[in-house]
């Protein structure tokens, strides 16, 4: 059955899954690796940055959120997003993008950039209020 969007917004965009890419990184694949066999594969990015965030070097983290983050972008738009409306986190696929553009907001403060830095938590509760609240804990 199909479900009408009686909001009259966009309905919630889907990436597609790379099962390949995620196995590799669930069975423990390096995620540098994984993002230079799965260019595209948002969940290498994140991890790249999120490891890298946490190592201390936020200028690393920063440019894998943004690789990650604008191959993102690239998937939703061939997916048919035009800009805005639902990316859900309960999707499985669209949580590499998610966590991408988290840990580039993450970044962005970190280094004193605070118009990036809320505009990618503004797109970020816009996208999936659930990502939001997930990954600020």
């Amino acid at each position: 059955m199909e479900h009408q969007n009686l909001f009259g917004g966009p309905s919630p965009t889907e990436l597609p899954d790379n099962p390949e890419a995620r196995q590799a990184l669930e069975a423990g694949v390096e995620p540098f690796e994984v993002a230079a066999r799965f260019p595209e594969y948002g969940g290498a990015w994140a991890e790249l940055a999120d490891r890298a965030f946490a190592k201390g070097d936020v200028i690393e983290s920063y440019a894998y959120a943004r690789t990650g983050y604008h191959r993102g972008l690239d998937q939703l738009r061939r997916a048919g997003w035009k800009g805005h409306g639902p990316v859900p986190w309960q999707h499985e696929p669209n949580r590499g993008f998610l966590r991408a553009l988290h840990a580039l907001g993450r970044a962005a403060a970190a280094i004193g950039e605070t118009e990036e830095a809320e505009r990618c938590r503004a797109f970020l509760r816009d996208s999936s209020a659930a990502a939001a609240e997930a990954l600020s804990a």
